[in-house]
């Protein structure tokens, strides 16, 4: 069965003054049927989040361009993505006032296969029949009390420090970077990558539904509704990249 995408990237600033996340999606200049979806939402006072954001999706950008499946294999792109946009990040500060972070979703899509690398809070998803197959671990305070079992999962919802991060790019510490891979796609199947904006106002339910059951740009635009609704004012930066495999005509 021939497969084709159905792709979108959307943002919205929601009440922050500033929009601090950054997402991209790019196809490979010269390799059919490869493409790199990237996620960051950035941390750090005034222009210190989006200038950390910003240099994962550039570094993103220039080491996909430059990637040969002969000599490295996806997961050490999407490793040294990470680790060197952290290094990139950290030296900032030397040369400005703030104090630069920021998390890192990055999926990388060749034909029948995906795989993927994060850091942080932002998500990626996998969908599939109308549920979720895989979902990233959350880099975070709240989410390794859960795993823990010291709180539960209604519990984490109203937790007074549910965004302090365990892991990101930009810290003292080394981002601590999970890979994951998806093989056998088959027509159906959706992959977001979202920031905290999307993901704390919509269930991973709510979220499955919209994107295996609406097309790409529809999905988005509904999903952004949705969370600027029971943001009641007070919204974060929501950004998000929905990728569908739909069968070709």
């Amino acid at each position: 069965m021939a497969l084709t995408i159905d792709t979108v990237v959307a943002m919205h600033q929601g009440d922050r003054k500033e929009q601090q996340d950054r997402v991209g999606l790019f196809p490979h200049p010269s390799r059919p049927g490869m493409l790199l979806a990237v996620l960051a939402d950035g941390m750090g006072g005034h222009t210190g989040g989006a200038m950390a954001a910003e240099q994962v999706v550039i570094k993103a950008k220039q080491n996909f361009e430059a990637y040969s499946p002969a000599s490295e294999s996806p997961e050490e792109l999407l490793r040294a993505i990470i680790e060197e946009a952290h290094v990139v990040i950290k030296l900032t500060r030397f040369t400005s006032e703030q104090d630069p972070h920021s998390t890192a979703c990055v999926l990388l899509m060749q034909p029948g296969k995906v795989h993927w690398a994060h850091c942080g809070d932002s998500r990626i998803y996998h969908f599939r029949d109308g549920g979720v197959a895989l979902r990233s671990n959350d880099h975070s305070l709240v989410a390794e009390l859960v795993r823990t079992g010291q709180i539960s999962e209604a519990e984490a919802e109203t937790y007074p420090h549910r965004n302090l991060l365990l892991s990101c790019l930009g810290a003292d510490r080394e981002p601590k970077i999970e890979v994951c891979s998806v093989e056998g796609l088959k027509a159906g199947d959706g992959f977001l990558l979202c920031s905290d904006g999307l993901w704390g106002h919509c269930s991973d339910q709510e979220l499955a539904r919209s994107v295996c059951h609406e097309p790409a740009r529809q999905a988005a635009r509904g999903l952004i509704d949705t969370a600027r609704a029971r943001g009641r004012g007070t919204g974060d930066n929501i950004s998000m990249a929905i990728i569908r495999l739909v069968e070709a005509a």
